[in-house]
């Protein structure tokens, strides 16, 4: 798909690969796109290489380790975690009709492991120089590193390419991402003249709270299956109103933007919330605290957003989406309605965040993750011949 719009700005438009394990450690999304890190050129295709029940359960074994506490389950993980990215790069290519040798770069976000930005810390396992050698394409991974050295918050990342998707959109618009935590990029008219996406201005974003995570750990608990498909579980069941008041209560809401969340940051918490509730109860107090979470964040916006663009898994849930509907009480609708791909989204967008990363343009802005400038980021390693 052509955007019918051309490249400018940083230069020529380029292939990449953008690839994605998101906080769900649910598989690999891999995306292929033809940008110059402003402007987008042209999609190709996109898969999902979902992980087998065994590798998501090794993954979330590591979850909350640190570079500190890691061993050896954990360098064991990261080296497979590579070599399956290296093979959804393979199978991509094999669609795409395309070589190794006519991909610029690929963009590998790697796993999230450990996320505490007020102490400076963010670990996304996964070994870029492997991955360079694995599928013979430069590599860019490591993405947080600097924002939060820098004293920002490291995410949102997707924001500035959230813009280059809506530049021809009304705006004020809102695009939630639902992955295992949720977040939101609000973004605003543009009436300067450096453009969206290179300043950061009329752009802000920040971690709502939780998405996909809570329910998807509760179904598995209570029915074995790693998600809440069509939200059949949390269709069954009512609301706790007390157990959703203690959720509510948590202190992250009442922050101010940037902030940003480990996947792990309300386990606990759920699990104190929801004891004692039967496992449909439950499901249906999770969906209603992601709604509500999502609709409390609007508190920080500029202006009200005319609409919401929902992508990530989150989408696929029925009943999160019409709590969503219900709770925001304006248009939301997924955004594959509005032409994007909703799969491929954040593998598209790491495609796209590798290509700025080689130009030495700004990956975050003080508006997305509060970090003091605009900054790049990314770590660079050099392919290497198959």
């Amino acid at each position: 798909m052509d955007s019918g719009r051309k490249s400018g700005g940083a230069g020529q438009a380029i292939w990449a690969i953008g690839l994605m394990s998101g906080t769900s450690c649910d598989g690999v999304d891999a995306a292929l796109i033809r940008t110059d890190g402003v402007t987008i050129a042209e999609f190709g295709p996109a898969l999902t290489a979902p992980y087998d029940s065994a590798f998501r359960t090794q993954l979330k074994s590591c979850l909350g380790m640190t570079t500190r506490n890691a061993g050896g389950l954990v360098a064991e993980a990261e080296r497979e975690l590579t070599e399956r990215h290296a093979a959804a790069v393979r199978h991509l290519l094999e669609r795409a009709g395309r070589a190794a040798g006519e991909i610029a770069v690929a963009g590998f976000h790697g796993q999230t492991l450990h996320h505490a930005p007020e102490r400076r810390e963010t670990w996304q396992i996964g070994d870029g120089a492997l991955l360079a050698r694995l599928t013979g394409i430069a590599v860019v991974n490591d993405f947080r590193s600097a924002d939060v050295a820098a004293g920002g918050q490291g995410a949102p990342l997707v924001p500035v390419y959230h813009a280059a998707l809506a530049a021809a959109m009304p705006r004020p618009l809102a695009v939630l991402n639902i992955g295992g935590v949720a977040n939101v990029t609000w973004i605003g008219v543009d009436t300067g003249g450096a453009g969206l996406g290179e300043t950061g201005a009329n752009l802000l974003a920040f971690d709502t709270g939780p998405g996909n995570a809570l329910i998807d750990d509760w179904a598995l608990r209570h029915t074995g299956s790693h998600a809440d498909l069509d939200g059949a579980l949390a269709r069954q069941g009512r609301v706790d109103e007390a157990a959703l008041a203690r959720l509510q209560a948590e202190p992250f809401f009442a922050a101010k933007p940037p902030k940003s969340l480990d996947r792990q940051h309300f386990k606990n918490a759920a699990a104190a919330a929801l004891d004692g509730l039967s496992p449909a109860d439950g499901a249906a107090t999770l969906v209603a605290f992601t709604a509500w979470s999502v609709a409390r964040a609007r508190a920080h916006f500029p202006a009200p957003a005319g609409e919401w663009l929902v992508c990530g898994g989150g989408r696929h849930n029925p009943v999160l989406m019409q709590a969503l509907r219900a709770a925001l009480q304006c248009p939301v609708r997924s955004a594959n309605e509005a032409g994007w791909d909703g799969d491929a989204l954040e593998a598209q967008a790491f495609g796209f965040l590798a290509v700025r990363a080689l130009r030495g343009l700004p990956l975050s802005f003080p508006t997305t993750t509060g970090v003091p400038r605009p900054m790049p980021g990314g770590r660079r390693h050099a392919a290497t011949p198959v």
